[in-house]
């Protein structure tokens, strides 16, 4: 059974964290984000299945090439968005949705707001790109 929420909840630091409805807020957001994805994704498959690469001039056909590439590359970073948003709905469901993978304390409230596929807390996520940016290939 779903938690009802009050018009216009919003998450806040006066309740207890990840109670039941701020578990149905973050639910309903993830879910209504992947929906838009997945919409998007299907306009633009609909879009390049009618799209004519068979264009006269050579100029136009590379342009529309390279248009379609591109479209192609955001669906691929969208498909693995909708992956991540998956996980996240599952660590909704397993009660771990909220806590820091490093750390286990609780992420902010504003930080899941903001980026609700988000796994690691402000800090660790600073931590984690600092570690990467020191042991990249340059």
């Amino acid at each position: 059974m779903a938690t009802r929420l009050p018009k216009n909840y919003k998450p806040s630091n006066d309740e207890p964290f990840m109670n039941a409805k701020q578990r149905e807020y973050f639910r309903r957001k993830l879910l209504a984000w992947k929906a838009d994805i997945q919409a998007e994704s299907l306009e633009t498959l609909q879009q390049l299945q009618q799209d004519n690469l068979q264009q006269p001039d050579l100029a136009d056909r590379a342009s529309a090439e390279t248009d379609k590439a591109l479209e192609l590359r955001t669906r691929d970073r969208a498909r693995k968005l909708v992956a991540k948003i998956d996980m996240a709905l599952e660590r909704l469901e397993d009660n771990t949705y909220g806590y820091c993978e490093d750390t286990g304390e609780p992420i902010s409230l504003k930080r899941l707001d903001a980026r609700p596929i988000a796994t690691l807390s402000l800090e660790a996520q600073e931590r984690h790109e600092r570690r990467e940016r020191v042991y990249r290939d340059d």
